[in-house]
């Protein structure tokens, strides 16, 4: 299998292996109008076996959503053909729309404009919870 370098884009990396398709998805790289690889279980050292997708074109990921999905991923920028940035990513503390609360009595139940908001409340074990009824996040 061969797949081309990028010249200018992105590239996520050490995602854990079968998570590629969620962050397609979450990301909406369905959308965009460029050349999208997803490289599912590559071998690796560290992992023994990873994701990666690259982007070939020049856009921000949502941090929040892919540090959510797996903290582990690193982002790196391509410009020109070489690496200009690499972001590693944490936890976040909040995450919005992504999550939606399971408890049938929370207030997004009924207003359905409200935004799904998720507060970081055990960063050892990657628990989060509702902003508004506490419900952990399942």
């Amino acid at each position: 299998m061969h797949i081309d370098s990028i010249r200018n884009g992105i590239v996520l990396d050490h995602i854990k292996a079968g998570k590629s398709m969620e962050i397609y998805k979450f990301l909406g790289l369905d959308s965009l109008d460029c050349s999208v690889a997803i490289i599912k279980n590559a071998p690796s050292h560290k992992q023994g076996r990873k994701d990666i997708i690259k982007i070939d074109s020049a856009m921000e990921p949502d941090l929040d959503i892919l540090g959510f999905i797996d903290p582990e991923i690193t982002v790196n920028v391509i410009k020109d053909g070489a690496l200009v940035e690499k972001k590693h990513l944490t936890l976040p503390k909040q995450i919005r729309d992504v999550l939606k609360c399971k408890n049938p009595r929370c207030i997004t139940s009924v207003e359905q404009e409200l935004p799904h908001v998720f507060n970081l409340t055990d960063p050892r074990r990657a628990v989060y919870r509702c902003a508004y009824c506490e419900t952990k996040a399942e």
